[in-house]
């Protein structure tokens, strides 16, 4: 007992570092993922990849085979999105930022499943991974 009046200040920064880990899963928001895990999800899971960069950003540059759905199209052009909320969807922008946002219109559309790409498309490109630009 005695360590716990001692230490009651560690204890509660532990607890605290402990929530702000878990919030993103309590909060039912998507999680983000490394390169790594997005390609392990497109290899193996066939997940979908949304770029939800403005169009022209997507035509500069985008992941081999992702989708172009800007942010803004979301709600509005819902027949452009996968039929099986079931499937996993990695979002992706240029810096991460805006697919955050993405996610969490997504998620009230009922898709689940969906994992925001870390760092963007400049992460991916910083991993050497295949990209491709429209002409």
């Amino acid at each position: 007992m005695e360590f716990l009046a001692k230490n009651w200040w560690l204890i509660l920064l532990a607890l605290g570092s402990g929530l702000a880990l878990a919030w993103p899963k309590l909060s039912g928001r998507s999680s983000g993922v490394g390169v790594s895990e997005a390609v392990r999800l497109m290899n193996h899971e066939k997940a979908v990849v949304l770029d939800v960069g403005e169009p022209a950003e997507y035509a500069a540059g985008h992941i081999r085979g992702a989708k172009n759905l800007p942010v803004g199209a979301i709600a509005a052009d819902a027949k452009a999105l996968p039929s099986n909320k079931a499937l996993p969807l990695v979002l992706v922008c240029p810096t991460g930022a805006r697919a955050g946002r993405a996610a969490a219109l997504l998620h009230k559309l009922g898709y689940e499943n969906t994992r925001v790409l870390s760092g963007g498309l400049a992460a991916w490109r910083e991993a050497n991974l295949p990209t491709e630009k429209n002409a």
